[in-house]
This record gives structure tokens, C-alpha cells and sequence, in this order.
């Protein structure tokens, strides 16, 4: 392996004539921004000093840059007039081609493998996973639809694109397009900028106007892309809060979260590697799926990956059943036994074909326990690992109990569902039913994944809600056959 003699940061980095010139402007016009980028590592080192440092101190990942980047501060033009041909934003401004979103793809002109982990993760493909998957815009209508009173029953519509922008699609990334051109009268003149539809947005699955899938800038804010940033629990929060995904809430009640709460003034989020027990003495979200982490003796424990499932074997959230990951993050390529882009069918079985099998499973469940090992003992990381597996098993049967209940409302006719091709989500019973896995399994599992403390796992959108949904459905069925005895029979 080349190892390189380090390399200190400075103060600053030469800035290009170009950078310079969209400073002169928006120094004034935009003083946060210019402000902010001033307290990145972008402002302070330039791409040739970041190649030259020592392998596991470097941040960057490319081991080849233009000529023409190496040897300034990654400023306003370095990112915003890279590759415009490629972007449909790309319009003409004070002289030069610039494009308003700076994409992975630009991105990966210094952090290639970063972009391209990332590319594999369910994350980039968060956009259309929700879009272009039947069912699941199908439970989109019927949460975010504009309502009415047909037939003397609530109607759902689709929502209108703002609603989805500003709801699902939030987190998962809109598909920006370039709609139109409008001049502006600005404090430098009248100016031409592009009208992109979908933006603002800083998805996790956004679709670019290159062509290229997420947002780098969800868990590393523009304009500073701080790494402190994109450790802290704060910003996985933003979309993992709950009640769908609770991670945030529980991890806040862990005694992990305690110990973040409590001590991490004194922690050091920038060290790269990150060393367990000097840095920082409890996981946040980032130390256990993402992180480059070294023991004290700079032995590495996990290697840096931004395709989050390295770690993990199961997918616990956002589905009917827990069950085994995807083997490919495009998941509406996924057909159950019945032909729905579902990783199960309605009566739990996995669609495997799909799915990793327990090899796989086995080895990415290792490489998660390597972080756990360095502060458990292996009796305490095999015992809570057993409970967790306990979990999804019995979360998966209570969600089996009541799917069993929904389909017993959809063969007497009580409620329509998918098999008189209708929503299953928009009649009473059909909705306790989503409310048993969408949150209440979740909750269980997301306790049991993160040691959150059982009270999240019980009585706060827990079991104790999800056998309650269970004696409200059994109770709406009792209901109707009562109310219509001849299709009891």
C-alpha cells in the first residue's frame, strides 16, 4: 500500500478566478451561504493535499482529479460548472455555464466510491421504490389524496404534486425536470434561471436533472458538508423519527442515546478513522452503519461504507413482514407469489428470489457485532441479538394475525380489497391493518434492533397498540357479520 506523509489543513486554499467571481456577488447577496462554505474542509484544502494523505486519515476517495481542480479550494464554480452538459439546468450566468443542483455524480469527481456505494443502497432508489410501486401509491392516495364524499363514502384522489414534495416524497426525493425559463429583476439585473419542478428538495432518492439518484447534501448539509454533521443523530432524525420509522425516539431512550445525550460534548466528531473509546464512547447512527471505526490500537473494526446495508441482514421497517434484505436496491423488480412488487406475500412467505439468503445475512449480521464487540462482551452481544431475532418473529406473527382478520373481512365482502381490485387501505378495518405493521411492528422492532428501552416496545405504539388493533378488528368483523348475517353463512 502507498502511504503518504500527513498533511495539514490550512487556514485557507487558493480560490479560482471563477469562485472568486461568484464570491464578489454573492458575498453580499448571500452571506450565509458564502459564510458557511468558509468553515468547510472545501474552503481550507485543496484536492491535491486531500490525495496526498494518509489512507486511513483520507477522506477523499478518487485517486485521479482534472488538472484543473487540484490545486484550489472546492468553491462555488468547482461544483456548480462541473460536467453541464450533462445537467438540464445548465444556463448561462455572468459569463459562465453554470447548473443550479450539484448532483452525486458531480460529487464523485473526489469521492468516487462514496457515489457509488451509495448507488447500491435502498436509499438512492428511495424515489422510485415509492413511485412506481402500485401498492404502495396506492397507501400514498389514501394518506396524502384530497378528499370528498362519494356514494356516501370518503373518496380519495391522488394528492397533487406539492402535497407529495412536501410529504412522502420529502425524504424519499422528488424527480426534479426543468418545466420552464423566467427572467428575474435582481439586485445585479435582469437574469434568466431555470424553473425546475420537484425543487427544492434534499432526498435521499431525489432524481437529478443528470439522470443520477440521491442528494448528498441530506446527510452532508450544503454548504459546508460537515462530517460532525453527518454523525450526529440529529440529522439521521430528520427523516428516521417515527412514528413509521421510529429510530430517533428510541435510540434517544437507549441507554446509547443517554450516554450521546449526556457526554458528547466531549467527543470528537471530525477524527478520521473514528477511534472507539477516544472519540467517542457510544454509537450513533453513523458508528454503527456507516463509519470508519479503529479500535484504540488503529486496528480497523469496520470499514467506511455509504451502502448502509452492509450491516445489516433484515429489513425491519416499512413493509407488511420483517424479512430478509433485498439483494438489489431497485426494489420494484421484487414479485411475491401473487405478483405484487412485495418482498412477502399478504400470508408472510418471503419472495427468496429476491431476498439474501442466510449466508449473507450471517455476514453482514458479523460485521455489524465487530462494532458491538469492542464494548460488549460476547455473551451480552449473542444474547441481545437472540431477542432481537425473538422480536421479528413474534412482531411477524401478531402482523400474520392481523392479515388473517383483513382477509377474512375481504372473503365475506366486508370490505373490497385487492382482490375485487380496490385500495386495501381505504376501508376502517383495512387501515388498523397498515397500523399493525406500518407502525406498531415497527416500534417492536425498531426497540429491540437499537435496545431502546421497553416502554417504546410496549405501550408507546407498541404491542400493547398492536394487540389493540387486533381486538378492534376482531370486534369490527363481529360487527358486520351481525349487521349482515347472511354473509356469515
Amino acid at each position: 500500500m502507498l502511504v503518504f506523509a500527513a498533511v495539514t489543513v490550512a487556514d485557507e486554499a487558493p480560490i479560482s478566478d471563477a469562485t472568486q467571481e461568484c464570491l464578489e456577488c454573492h458575498s453580499e447577496f448571500h452571506p450565509a451561504i458564502v459564510q458557511d462554505w468558509q468553515s468547510s474542509r472545501h474552503f481550507r484544502m485543496t484536492p491535491l493535499q486531500a490525495m496526498a494523505i494518509d489512507e486511513l486519515k483520507k477522506r477523499m476517495s478518487s485517486v485521479s482529479m482534472p488538472n484543473a481542480l487540484q490545486n484550489h479550494a472546492v468553491g462555488c464554480a468547482e461544483c456548480h460548472t462541473l460536467r453541464g452538459d450533462a445537467h438540464e439546468d445548465t444556463f448561462e450566468h455572468n459569463g459562465y455555464e453554470i447548473h443550479v443542483i450539484v448532483s452525486p455524480d458531480d460529487c464523485a469527481t473526489c469521492h468516487e466510491v462514496e457515489k457509488n456505494q451509495f448507488a447500491k443502497n435502498l436509499m438512492a432508489h428511495a424515489y422510485k421504490n415509492l413511485a412506481k410501486n402500485p401498492i404502495y401509491q396506492d397507501l400514498q392516495r389514501t394518506i396524502l389524496g384530497e378528499t370528498k364524499i362519494k356514494s356516501d363514502k370518503v373518496h380519495f384522489d391522488a394528492a397533487n404534486d406539492l402535497t407529495r414534495a412536501d410529504a412522502c416524497y420529502y425524504c424519499h426525493g422528488t424527480k426534479l425536470t426543468v418545466s420552464g425559463w423566467e427572467t428575474r429583476d435582481t439586485d445585479a439585473g435582469e437574469l434568466e434561471f431555470p424553473v425546475i419542478s420537484g425543487w427544492p428538495n434534499q432526498g435521499v432518492g431525489r432524481v437529478n436533472l443528470d439522470g443520477s439518484l440521491g442528494s448528498c447534501s441530506a446527510c452532508h448539509t450544503r454548504h459546508r458538508f460537515s462530517i460532525e454533521m453527518a454523525r450526529k443523530p440529529y440529522t439521521c432524525k430528520e427523516c428516521h423519527m417515527g412514528p413509521d420509522v421510529p429510530a430517533f425516539k428510541v435510540y434517544s431512550v437507549s441507554k446509547h442515546g443517554n450516554i450521546f445525550s449526556a457526554m458528547n460534548s466531549d467527543w470528537n466528531f471530525t477524527a478520521v478513522p473514528w477511534t472507539i473509546g477516544k472519540d467517542f464512547s457510544a454509537p450513533t447512527c453513523a458508528a454503527c452503519h456507516m463509519s470508519l471505526l479503529v479500535d484504540d490500537g488503529g486496528g480497523v473494526v469496520n470499514r467506511r461504507t455509504h451502502q448502509m446495508n452492509d450491516r445489516l441482514g433484515w429489513r425491519i421497517f416499512g413493509l407488511v413482514y420483517a424479512h430478509p434484505y433485498p439483494k438489489e436496491p431497485d426494489t420494484t423488480r421484487i414479485r411475491n407469489k401473487d405478483g405484487l412488487s412485495l418482498p412477502t406475500s399478504f400470508d408472510s412467505e418471503p419472495a427468496k428470489e429476491y431476498l439474501i439468503d442466510s449466508n449473507e445475512e450471517s455476514a453482514r449480521r458479523d460485521t455489524m457485532q465487530a462494532t458491538c464487540m469492542i464494548c460488549h462482551s460476547t455473551s451480552w452481544v449473542k444474547g441481545f441479538f437472540t431477542r432481537l431475532d425473538n422480536t421479528i418473529q413474534t412482531s411477524n406473527t401478531l402482523v400474520r394475525t392481523a392479515t388473517d382478520l383483513v382477509s377474512t373481512a375481504w372473503k365475506k365482502g366486508y370490505a373490497k380489497g385487492l382482490g375485487k381490485n380496490s385500495s386495501p387501505f381505504d376501508e376502517f378495518i383495512e387501515r388498523r391493518w397498515s397500523d399493525a405493521w406500518l407502525m406498531y411492528a415497527n416500534n417492536m422492532r425498531f426497540v429491540s434492533a437499537m435496545a431502546g428501552g421497553g416502554d417504546y416496545g410496549v405501550f408507546a405504539d407498541g404491542r400493547y397498540h398492536l394487540t389493540n388493533a387486533l381486538l378492534e378488528m376482531q370486534s369490527w368483523l363481529e360487527t358486520r357479520g351481525m349487521a349482515s348475517p347472511e354473509k356469515n353463512k
